[in-house]
């Protein structure tokens, strides 16, 4: 983590923006920019590096890339939206309009895709400090933190401890490959039900596609009219109870794949 250096006691408070990207070219050519423009900036490399600053110096913003080694860039956007008050403009070279969608409905206040015009995205970025600012008069905004969530990758962080995932009253255990159901009853699920299951646990609110279901379950692509992944879904859905009543947990998209839509918690035990 590395910041810019500080300025003047005399000269106004810059905006602090985060810069979230997992090749330092990208976050140092973003500070150095935004830092000609009188920005402060703190460029960063991982979700848990980004939820420590949160907590210790929360920025104005946070300029976040989707694509990183091993986590989940909407996951991330998802726990600022719960957790913080701030700026959210996810920069990536996701270009899918299924993603974008996606990026705006977990909380992104703008979405730029890779490549991207420097004078652009500094006035996104000032378009959404402005939308942000507390009107003259206003009374002081809540502080920005709304409570202390546990780093986002924790929830793959086994040898913290033991790992439940929750939703609607569900409870699944990873270590012991358990699901139970609000009644405190345990379901039975098939070794491919609970890799499904615990895929779209780690991707709630992200539409994902067959393939990538079946490289996640199955570790393999799929071929042509190949339908096991919709054969697996319908069956999680009957075990979960969710096919009526409170409606598709599991939510079909047309071309896309398939949306998890309940929102998912997570608890670590020793």
């Amino acid at each position: 983590m590395t910041a810019t250096p500080g300025t003047s006691p005399t000269a106004p408070v810059p905006s602090h923006i985060a810069i979230l990207d997992d090749e330092p070219d990208i976050t140092q050519l973003l500070a150095g920019y935004l830092g000609s423009h009188g920005f402060r900036t703190t460029q960063l490399h991982s979700g848990r590096a980004l939820m420590a600053l949160m907590t210790a110096d929360t920025p104005d913003l946070v300029l976040l890339d989707l694509g990183l080694p091993g986590e989940d860039g909407f996951v991330i956007a998802r726990q600022l939206r719960e957790h913080w008050r701030c700026g959210l403009v996810i920069v990536t070279g996701r270009g899918d309009a299924v993603d974008k969608v996606v990026g705006l409905e977990v909380g992104a206040d703008d979405y730029v895709t890779k490549p991207f015009d420097l004078r652009e995205l500094v006035a996104r970025v000032k378009a959404v400090l402005r939308r942000l600012a507390p009107e003259p008069g206003a009374a002081a905004p809540a502080p920005a933190l709304v409570a202390s969530p546990a780093p986002v990758d924790a929830v793959h962080d086994l040898s913290a401890g033991r790992e439940c995932l929750h939703f609607e009253g569900w409870t699944v255990d990873v270590a012991a490959r358990r699901v139970v159901g609000p009644d405190g009853v345990e379901v039975a699920l098939t070794t491919g039900e609970f890799d499904l299951l615990l895929t779209f646990l780690q991707h709630p609110g992200r539409v994902l596609s067959r393939d990538f279901l079946l490289e996640q379950t199955r570790g393999r692509e799929s071929a042509p009219f190949d339908r096991t992944i919709d054969v697996q879904v319908g069956r999680l859905r009957r075990k979960l109870g969710a096919e009526q009543g409170e409606g598709l947990w599991i939510k079909s998209v047309r071309g896309a794949g398939y949306l998890f839509v309940p929102r998912v918690t997570s608890t670590l035990s020793v």
